[in-house]
C-alpha cells in the first residue's frame, strides 16, 4: 500500500534514486534543458524548483543546503547570482514538461524538462 508516499519509486533503491535525481537536477541547472523519461522528469521537477527557491532564498542556510545537495559548487555561485533576477516575480513554477515521442527502443514516454 503506498498511499501518501510522494516520492516516485522509479524501479530504483532510494540510495541510487536519490544520487540519480542529484543527477539530473545538477544537469539541468547546468544546461537549462534535459530529455528523460517523463515519470523522472515529474521527480526531478520537484527538485529542481526546491534548488531554485532556496536561491531566491539567499540565505548562507539556504546556500550550504543547495551545496550538500547539488554536485557542483560552481553551479551553486552562479545559481544563487542568476536566480534572484530571473525569478524574482514568480512564486513557483520555475520549470516545463514538454512530451515528445516515445523513446524507439523499449517505448518510454520521453520528455524534456526545461527552466522557463
Amino acid at each position: 500500500m503506498r498511499h501518501r508516499c510522494r516520492v516516485p519509486q522509479l524501479s530504483k533503491p532510494a540510495d541510487q534514486r536519490r544520487a540519480l535525481l542529484r543527477a539530473l537536477t545538477t544537469e539541468l541547472i547546468r544546461h537549462g534543458r534535459i530529455t528523460t523519461t517523463l515519470p523522472r522528469a515529474k521527480a526531478v521537477r520537484c527538485e529542481a524548483e526546491r534548488m531554485i527557491t532556496l536561491a531566491k532564498e539567499g540565505t548562507l542556510a539556504a546556500r550550504r543546503q543547495a551545496l550538500g545537495y547539488l554536485y557542483d559548487p560552481d553551479l551553486v555561485q552562479s545559481l544563487f547570482k542568476d536566480a534572484a533576477p530571473r525569478y524574482g516575480d514568480r512564486k513557483g513554477g520555475y520549470t516545463r514538461i514538454l512530451h515528445t515521442v516515445s523513446r524507439r527502443g523499449d517505448n518510454a514516454v520521453m520528455a524534456i524538462l526545461e527552466l522557463t
